[in-house]
């Protein structure tokens, strides 16, 4: 039982910080794809929007969602998580755990050579972190 602990905690700690995966660069049947055998908590959900491109999942309980923008090419530019607030301690713990703290509410991930600027916002009712390529 003892040996077990510490590997089921490494388990679910992977799986918990798989939010903010960078999928910046995948297309949409590849993000699909990930989502579907990585975030089985996440479902999709269908939009219409004539301005953006973008896919949209959010947890069964509403308290997140998870937008991945996508080019005119459906290749993914950008990737928006929002939440609710009292998710908040988590998912700074999560960044922290996952990325590079480069300052408030801001981390940067090297991937591919590239380097993606994450940002967290606190509004009035929700939080929400941006994955964006440095500019």
């Amino acid at each position: 039982m003892m040996k077990t602990t510490p590997l089921l905690a490494l388990l679910l700690l992977a799986c918990s910080c798989t939010f903010g995966q960078n999928l910046i660069g995948y297309n949409d049947n590849e993000i699909r794809r990930f989502m579907m055998q990585n975030r089985k908590d996440m479902h999709f959900n269908s939009v219409k929007n004539s301005m953006f491109s973008y896919l949209k999942y959010s947890d069964y309980s509403d308290s997140q969602t998870i937008l991945f923008f996508l080019t005119p090419d459906s290749v993914c530019k950008g990737v928006r998580v929002i939440c609710e607030n009292t998710m908040k301690p988590e998912k700074l713990k999560e960044l922290d755990a996952t990325y590079k703290r480069i300052g408030d509410n801001r981390w940067v991930d090297n991937h591919d050579g590239k380097k993606y600027l994450i940002k967290f916002k606190e509004e009035e009712w929700s939080c929400s972190i941006t994955i964006e390529p440095e500019m």
